[in-house]
C-alpha cells in the first residue's frame, strides 16, 4: 500500500469533499464521489485515510453458512484485524444493503484499533451504536439481516467498485458531512496543496459575498481588479 504523507493528510482534514470533486473535475476526473451513501452521524470531524479494501460476491448458500465465521481466516475477519492503523476499511457490498456490511462489534474493533474510518455503499447493523463509536461511518441504510444471507466475503486489499467508483488500495479517502471522495493515491498531495488554495479562494468569495457583493466577475474570478484585490488579501491574510 502506498503511504501518504500525514502533513498531505493533514491538509485534506482542512478542506471540503465538495472542493475536492472541483478540483479533481479540472483533472479530468469526473467519478470520484462514492454515490449513494452518507455518514451515520453528521458533524464528526473529516475522515482522512488510504483505502484498504474488502469485496463482497452474492452468497453461495453451501459456502457461506453461518459456520464460516468460526474460521479464523475468514476474510471479513481477517481484514478488521489487519487493516492498517490510520488506514479506511472500504466494503464493495455491490450497492446491496439488504444484509449488513458489518455491526457494531467489528466496527468498535476497527476503532480501537486505530483505523480512521469504515465506508460500504450497502448497510451497517447496529446503525444507532455505530452511530456513536469515535470512528467515522459511510454507508446506505441501516440493515438488520447478517451479510452471510447475502453477501460472501471474496477478495481483501484489491481494487473494488464501492458506490460506483473504483477504489485501489492507497487511494486516499476524504469523507465529510457530504459524502465520500477518492483521490488517487498518486496526486494527492498536488489535490491537498491546490484545495487549500481553492479553500483560502473561497473565503475570500464568501466574506465579499456577505458584505453584499454580486458574484459577477468575482466567481469566478474573471475581473483583473478584484484579482488584484484578492492578492492584497491573500497576503495579508497569510501574514506576508
Amino acid at each position: 500500500m502506498d503511504h501518504t504523507t500525514n502533513s498531505t493528510k493533514e491538509k485534506l482534514r482542512k478542506v471540503s469533499t465538495a472542493t475536492i470533486a472541483t478540483c479533481l473535475f479540472k483533472k479530468g476526473l469526473k467519478n470520484q464521489f462514492i454515490q449513494d451513501i452518507k455518514p451515520l452521524k453528521l458533524a464528526k470531524p473529516t475522515m482522512v485515510g488510504e483505502a484498504y479494501t474488502l469485496r463482497y460476491i452474492p452468497a453461495r448458500e453451501d459456502l457461506n453458512t453461518i459456520e464460516v465465521f468460526k474460521d479464523p481466516k475468514h476474510l471479513q475477519r481477517v481484514a478488521v484485524e489487519e487493516c492498517p492503523i490510520g488506514a479506511i476499511l472500504v466494503i464493495d457490498s455491490r450497492q446491496d444493503a439488504r444484509a449488513a456490511s458489518a455491526g457494531s462489534i467489528l466496527v468498535t474493533r476497527l476503532m480501537v484499533r486505530g483505523v480512521s474510518g469504515i465506508v460500504t455503499d450497502g448497510g451497517f447493523r447496529d446503525s444507532a451504536e455505530i452511530a456513536e463509536l469515535h470512528i467515522p461511518s459511510y454507508h446506505h441504510r441501516p440493515s438488520a439481516p447478517t451479510n452471510l444471507t447475502l453477501h460472501q466475503a471474496i477478495a481483501i486489499n484489491e481494487p473494488i467498485g464501492c458506490g460506483g467508483v473504483a477504489v485501489f488500495p492507497g487511494d486516499i479517502l476524504v469523507g465529510d458531512d457530504d459524502g465520500v471522495m477518492v483521490v488517487p493515491a498518486g496526486i494527492a498531495d498536488e489535490v491537498a496543496n491546490e484545495c487549500l488554495q481553492m479553500t483560502l479562494f473561497e473565503e475570500f468569495v464568501m466574506e465579499n459575498v456577505q458584505n453584499g457583493r454580486s458574484i459577477v466577475g468575482l466567481y469566478p474570478l474573471v475581473d483583473n481588479n478584484i484579482a488584484e484585490e484578492y492578492g492584497k488579501w491573500k497576503v495579508d491574510k497569510q501574514g506576508l
